[in-house]
C-alpha cells in the first residue's frame, strides 16, 4: 500500500465508512485526484508563427537584426493599427535563442567575482561558487511585456510587501526592468507611457543597470535588455530622449497587394480555428529558422566591417547631417548583424544599403539643423566685432 493510499483510504473495500471518513473522502484528496478537470478558462500561449506573416519585409528583418545583434538598440514599430505591429513582436517567442541567465533570486552571475571581490554577490552563491556549483542555466530568451498601467514600483521593482507581512522582514523585490536583463523588454503604445516610467526605462537602457533605493535599503540591478516599442502616431509623438534609444525605426504600413491582403486573411482564419494545428504546420520551419539565428549569434563575433562600407556609412551620415553618434553605430551594427544573418564574416556595401534607412530615417531634426546655422552665424558675427575692436596680431 502506498503512503497516498494510507491517507486516502478506499471506501470499497468492503468496511462501511463512518461519517468522519465519508465526509473526508468527499472532500479529500481522492475525490479531487478523480475529479474531472476544470476548464478555469485560462488561455494557453499560442502566438501566431514568425513565419507566417505575409509581408512586412522590412518590420520582420529589423526584429530578426535585433535578435541577432542587441547591439543595433532596439526596435521601434510606427503605423497605425491592425498592421500587424503586435502580432510581429510576440511572434517571436518561438524563435529566441538560448542565454545564460541566473538562479539566483538577486540575479548573481559567475562573472560579478570575476575579478576575486566575492561581496559582489549574496553569500549562497559564493558558497556555491566556491563549490564549484553552477549559479546559471540556459534559458530561452524571454519576450517581457510592460503593460500600460504598470507602476514605477513595478517596472524598477520596490519592497516586497508579502514577505514584509508574512515574514516580518524587509527584502527589496527586483521589478520588470531587472527580469528583463538579457530579455526582450517589449512596450506596446510606448508613447501613451507615464514620464516617470519613460524616464526609469531610458536611464536603465543607456547605463545597463539601475540602483533602487528604499530607506536605507539599497539594490542596484543589471537591465541589459533590447527595447522594442509600438505606437500609433495618431496617438501622439514619442518624446525625442526615448526615441533616440531606439536604434532602428520602422514605418509599418498596411499591404497593398490584394493578393497579400488576401493570404492574411486566409491565415488568420485558419489560426483562430486551430492555433495548435496551424503553429504545427511551421513549426519545422520555425526551428530551422531557430537554429539560424543561433548560428549567426555565433558568426557576428567574427564579423568585420569593409573599409568600404565604413567610407559611404559615414559619407551618407554627413550627407543627411545627422549630428547623433548613435546613428553609425547603430548602420555599422545592423549591418554586421545583417552579413551574418546572411552567413558571411564581413559587411559590405550591400549591408549597409540594407540597414540604413532603418538606423537613419527621423534621426536627422531639422530644428537641430536650423539651431546649428544660427550658431554659425552668430559666432560669425562675433568674431567680426571682435576682429574691428582688437584686430589679430600683425593686421591693422
Amino acid at each position: 500500500m502506498s503512503y497516498r493510499d494510507e491517507l486516502v483510504p478506499d471506501l470499497e473495500a468492503g468496511q462501511p465508512p463512518s461519517l468522519l471518513l465519508r465526509l473526508l473522502n468527499q472532500a479529500g484528496a481522492r475525490s479531487v485526484l478523480a475529479a474531472e478537470p476544470i476548464d478555469m478558462g485560462l488561455d494557453e500561449h499560442l502566438p501566431y508563427p514568425f513565419l507566417a506573416l505575409v509581408g512586412q519585409y522590412e518590420m520582420r528583418m529589423a526584429l530578426l537584426l535585433a535578435v541577432i545583434n542587441p547591439a543595433v538598440g532596439g526596435v521601434l514599430l510606427i503605423g497605425p493599427r491592425g498592421t500587424g505591429k503586435t502580432t510581429a513582436v510576440r511572434s517571436l517567442t518561438f524563435l529566441l535563442p538560448d542565454v545564460e541567465v541566473s538562479t539566483c533570486p538577486e540575479g548573481c552571475l559567475p562573472e560579478d567575482v570575476a575579478d576575486g571581490n566575492w561581496d559582489a554577490v549574496c553569500p549562497d552563491c559564493a558558497e556555491k561558487l566556491k563549490r564549484g556549483e553552477p549559479i546559471t542555466r540556459l534559458e530561452p530568451v524571454r519576450l517581457i511585456e510592460l503593460p500600460l498601467n504598470a507602476r514605477l514600483e513595478d517596472v524598477v521593482g520596490g519592497i516586497n510587501e508579502r514577505i514584509a507581512i508574512q515574514q516580518k522582514r524587509v527584502r527589496l523585490e527586483r521589478g520588470i526592468l531587472a527580469r528583463a536583463d538579457k530579455n526582450i523588454l517589449y512596450v506596446d503604445e510606448v508613447n501613451l507611457l507615464d514620464d516617470q516610467i519613460v524616464d526609469a526605462i531610458l536611464d536603465a537602457s543607456a547605463q545597463g543597470s539601475y540602483t533602487v533605493r528604499r530607506g536605507a535599503m539599497v539594490g542596484t540591478y543589471r537591465s541589459r535588455f533590447v527595447l522594442i516599442g509600438s505606437m500609433n502616431p495618431e496617438e501622439g509623438r514619442l518624446r525625442p530622449q526615448i526615441m533616440d534609444r531606439f536604434g532602428l525605426r520602422v514605418v509599418v504600413r498596411g499591404l497593398r497587394k490584394r493578393e497579400e491582403r488576401l493570404e492574411v486573411y486566409r491565415r488568420v482564419r485558419e489560426y483562430r480555428q486551430n492555433r495548435r494545428a496551424f503553429i504545427s504546420k511551421w513549426a519545422e520551419a520555425t526551428e530551422e529558422a531557430r537554429e539560424e539565428i543561433m548560428y549567426a549569434r555565433e558568426l557576428l563575433k567574427d564579423v568585420t566591417l569593409s573599409e568600404q562600407a565604413q567610407d559611404v556609412g559615414l559619407s551618407l551620415i554627413e550627407e543627411l547631417q545627422i549630428d547623433s553618434h548613435r546613428a553609425e553605430y547603430t548602420m555599422f551594427e545592423a549591418a554586421r548583424a545583417h552579413a551574418a544573418a546572411d552567413g558571411r564574416t564581413v559587411a559590405d556595401v550591400s549591408d549597409i544599403r540594407a540597414v540604413a534607412p532603418m538606423a537613419l530615417r527621423q534621426r536627422r531634426s531639422q530644428f537641430i539643423v536650423d539651431f546649428f546655422k544660427a550658431q554659425e552665424a552668430e559666432d560669425k558675427q562675433i568674431i567680426e566685432y571682435l576682429d574691428k575692436l582688437a584686430p589679430p596680431d600683425g593686421e591693422e
